[in-house]
């Protein structure tokens, strides 16, 4: 193999994802060839690549694409540290990791894949692929409210992308968010004078919760992969 970023080996090993890969190399967790490796280090053929000690070898196992309907009180992380992290939750037999995250109080639709080198296409927000939400607050929804959800919100010293937001009820509303800023919907509607008392993802660009079972996990079909392979096959890694 030619020479590649250290970050894009680990993700392509299906250890973790490019992001969580720049963590582990920052904390200097990772080695190449024994020496503690930093940001920018590239792998060559015969290098020998570690995290805390542990190798990590190109992947030879089978590539996994998971949907769950994720519940309150589930954090996504990795972290086994951490006694509601999603992989104790889980309980898969291989190592995965969420493409993205669900805050603990949120529930709905998850992926999860060990194809680290997929993560960062789905995620970046310049590839405006789409995340869909159900929202229900504690104020009637009123017309300003909606017009101020969907045309950009100041929060995180930034101004949110417009995006679609539609009222269904007096205390419910569906947006769209091609964005993935932390919290954002539940700081949106704080910063307009409302809380978020329930809120479901229910679709990730073409992937939709469906009738999913709460808790429970399915494989990604075969269609859905064609679909998503070719929605991210120009996307930037």
């Amino acid at each position: 193999m030619e020479s590649k970023s250290l970050n894009k080996y680990i993700a392509e090993t299906g250890f973790c994802s490019r992001r969580q890969a720049d963590t582990y190399i920052e904390q200097s967790r990772v080695t190449i060839n024994g020496v503690t490796a930093v940001k920018g280090n590239r792998v060559n053929v015969g290098d020998v690549v570690k995290l805390d000690g542990e190798l990590i070898a190109p992947a030879t196992k089978k590539r996994v694409y998971i949907a769950l309907n994720k519940p309150v009180g589930v954090t996504c992380t990795t972290d086994t540290s951490d006694p509601d992290n999603i992989i104790d939750f889980l309980d898969f037999p291989e190592r995965i990791f969420p493409i993205g995250r669900l805050d603990k109080m949120s529930e709905g639709l998850l992926l999860l894949t060990n194809d680290g080198d997929i993560v960062n296409k789905i995620l970046r927000s310049r590839n405006n692929h789409e995340k869909e939400y159900i929202v229900h607050v504690n104020k009637v929804i009123i017309p300003e409210f909606i017009e101020k959800m969907g045309s950009g919100v100041p929060i995180l010293d930034t101004i949110t992308k417009p995006c679609y937001v539609e009222r269904l009820d007096d205390y419910t509303f569906k947006i769209i968010l091609t964005q993935g800023l932390n919290r954002q919907i539940r700081r949106m509607c704080a910063h307009l004078g409302y809380h978020v008392r329930k809120l479901i993802r229910v679709r990730i660009m073409h992937i939709t919760l469906g009738d999913l079972p709460f808790r429970s996990w399915r494989y990604l079909t075969e269609e859905e992969m064609k679909t998503l392979n070719m929605m991210v096959q120009d996307s930037d890694k």
